[in-house]
């Protein structure tokens, strides 16, 4: 599977490609052939080639947990379950914005099998209350309906999402302290860092995109972390100088002083070179022994990284920008590719 991963080379090639019609073509020459061709006379836009696109993923997902045993399929179940969340957000937001189930649906994830959520009767119902009951027996029900009461008062989805995200990502570091020996450690080296960068980025957002207070950066990120500590974070929630701690936590990325001195362009930038640090420590995985979870972990996040440049790259295509307008934003061409674009 991990060979099926497009390379620098294919990379470049799709870059090249004049439109999107094109780049649909040479897609049909890669893995994801088979899911592109189920739906050949409707992937007239972005959004829908995305979706097929997104469909091998979701089958990569299911076949590795066919095949997973014990903890090992517990830690990659609540990986997948990230989707589930980010279907959940979508419906939700389009039910506050009286969007039609038509609308929304190809947004969603195709998770298949793997989720049993009613998301077109949640966005029949209009209502936010109304939908939240409807998953009153999913293990999502809990931190939803304690935000509630915070939605009803401030009529922000902000704390329905964030009571989700808190609840998934506790959930995944709790399924890494579950396993044991070889599986432990390297789900740390590949879960870890995903931790750290989400709940980093976190934090920065809170502080200089919303101004929220100190208490409510602390109660809105994680307590807990692989090499990013809760004592980072609260130094940024009390004001400390967000590139001076970034800095110190990752000493090798470039330009962080100017890039948070314009934060509204410059954090997407940071943040994308802090995603090429996981995308690296996910390829090292594949060195040495090869027989525990990191490899299918890595895998994924690999794979994720790679549809999320394709999807750049769709957007790229059909609004007929040129490569140094979009290569610069993506996460995998940017470490092996970049040069040869340019």
């Amino acid at each position: 599977m991990y060979s099926d991963i497009l390379s620098s080379s294919d990379l470049v090639t799709l870059t090249q490609a004049p439109n999107l019609e094109t780049l649909v073509s040479t897609l049909k020459e890669s893995g994801y052939k088979p899911y592109l061709m189920e739906a050949e006379e409707k992937l007239h836009t972005p959004k829908r080639v995305d979706y097929q696109l997104r469909k091998r993923l979701a089958s990569d997902y299911l076949g590795i947990l066919q095949a997973a045993p014990g903890e090992a399929h517990a830690i990659l179940t609540q990986l997948y379950r990230h989707f589930e969340i980010e279907n959940l957000k979508a419906v939700l937001r389009g039910i506050n914005s009286n969007a039609s189930w038509e609308r929304v649906r190809f947004v969603l994830f195709p998770l298949g099998s793997f989720s049993k959520l009613p998301y077109q009767q949640m966005m029949e119902t209009g209502s936010i209350e109304q939908a939240v009951e409807l998953l009153s027996k999913t293990p999502y029900y809990a931190a939803l309906s304690y935000a509630l009461e915070r939605y009803s008062t401030e009529q922000s989805l902000f704390p329905l999402e964030v009571s989700q995200d808190i609840s998934y990502w506790r959930a995944l570091w709790k399924h890494v302290g579950m396993l044991s020996g070889q599986d432990r450690e390297q789900a740390r080296r590949i879960i870890g860092p995903l931790v750290d960068v989400t709940n980093l980025i976190w934090a920065i957002r809170y502080k200089v995109y919303h101004n929220l207070a100190e208490e409510e950066i602390i109660n809105y990120t994680l307590s807990f972390g692989y090499h990013v500590r809760d004592a980072d974070i609260r130094a940024i929630a009390a004001g400390m100088d967000i590139a001076e701690v970034v800095m110190r936590l990752y000493p090798d990325l470039e330009n962080v002083e100017n890039l948070l001195q314009d934060p509204q362009h410059g954090l997407p930038k940071l943040e994308l070179q802090l995603q090429r640090y996981i995308v690296q420590k996910c390829k090292n995985a594949f060195a040495g022994y090869p027989f525990h979870v990191g490899i299918p972990l890595a895998y994924l996040l690999l794979k994720e990284f790679e549809i999320q440049d394709l999807t750049v790259l769709l957007e790229a295509k059909a609004a007929g920008l040129p490569a140094e307008e979009f290569v610069p934003y993506m996460v995998t061409i940017s470490m092996t590719g970049e040069n040869a674009v340019a």
